[in-house]
């Protein structure tokens, strides 16, 4: 049976519903519905003597009791993929992170769930845990190659992922992506339509997204036939020790270019800021872009040209899905790919043609 509690003197004092609907000599039908907000064939009377008490006596629901009665945790995984050097071991101080893994909280708790949390660099053990949690269905971010194909022969929840990109040989499953190709077509593209000829590509992989965004880069060099090669790419090492090497490498790099496109805002913003404290002025010197349109990208100086994502719709979209598996309802849609979008600031310069 249901439990509740209530303060009264100081004092939790622990009822049931039947003592509650005795109290006000109702059934404990019509209170649980009224509780749980089911009130189609209770009448405005009724809602109104059961919310007085509730309020009355601060009633607050014992939702252990009832998710055991309905065999549902009401809790959500949110399982992340990510280098620890890049985020030192702290991934939520990312602004990309913080916003998705916010939207998908407050989505969540709007629902009546709950939250958990786990971020590694090793898929194994984020396998070793998740299979382990009592909760009703995952969300996983940052998943790419064969990692879907050993996260569904280990984990039998249902899954929603974020940002994945997977082999042909997955077939089944649900992913909320972007257009990532497209974002990085469309920025380096304007780069070229600023007169630049000579743009770097930064990043610290070419894996998932930022593969995508790398092909896109490729695509627009293409079209006005200026070759790529293979010292364009600059990779860039996380970590506090390693990043500042690369930085230094980076200001000497730049002497062969007239802009940069950074696969993200994080980088972007970083290494604006350290080229201006060595000299360079952003963009007369150098352009640079990014791609995210996160806060730092409204905040530094010169504002950040850049691609904006929703990034908060990514999250509201996956925890619809997971909740959509979760109550066993159909998924027509299984792979959606949100658009992007060219954001002109002041970080690139107009060159004449």
């Amino acid at each position: 049976m249901q439990f509740f509690k209530f303060k009264q003197s100081g004092v939790c004092i622990v009822i049931t519903i039947k003592e509650i609907a005795d109290m006000l000599g109702i059934s404990t039908t019509t209170v649980n519905n009224v509780i749980h907000g089911k009130t189609n064939q209770v009448s405005q009377k009724t809602i109104e003597k059961v919310q007085k008490v509730i309020e009355e006596y601060e009633y607050v629901p014992n939702m252990n009791a009832r998710n055991l009665a309905q065999n549902k945790s009401k809790i959500i995984g949110f399982a992340m993929k990510a280098k620890s050097e890049k985020y030192e071991k702290n991934a939520l101080k990312d602004t990309f992170i913080s916003e998705l893994v916010g939207a998908v909280e407050k989505s969540l708790r709007i629902s009546g769930y709950f939250l958990m949390i786990y971020i590694s660099e090793d898929l194994k053990q984020i396998i070793n845990y998740v299979s382990t949690w009592n909760v009703d269905g995952l969300i996983l971010f940052g998943m790419i190659g064969d990692d879907c194909i050993l996260l569904k022969s280990k984990v039998s929840k249902p899954m929603v992922f974020i940002d994945s990109y997977f082999s042909e040989e997955v077939m089944e499953y649900i992913n909320v992506g972007l257009k990532d190709l497209q974002g990085g077509y469309d920025i380096t593209r304007y780069l070229l339509d600023c007169g630049h000829r000579r743009i770097g590509f930064v990043a610290d992989n070419c894996l998932g997204a930022d593969k995508e965004r790398f092909l896109g880069y490729k695509q627009a060099l293409r079209e006005q036939e200026i070759a790529y090669r293979d010292k364009d790419f600059f990779l860039i090492t996380p970590g506090e020790k390693e990043l500042e090497k690369c930085l230094k490498d980076l200001l000497e790099y730049t002497k062969g270019y007239t802009a940069l496109f950074c696969v993200s805002d994080y980088y972007a913003v970083i290494i604006m800021n350290y080229l201006r404290d060595h000299g360079k002025r952003i963009p007369e010197d150098i352009s640079i872009a990014g791609f995210d349109d996160n806060a730092y990208a409204r905040i530094v100086r010169p504002s950040l040209t850049t691609i904006h994502q929703d990034v908060s719709q990514k999250g509201e979209i996956a925890v619809e899905k997971i909740l959509k598996l979760v109550n066993g309802e159909d998924i027509e849609e299984r792979i959606i790919i949100l658009p992007t979008e060219l954001i002109v600031r002041q970080s690139v310069k107009m060159l004449k043609k």
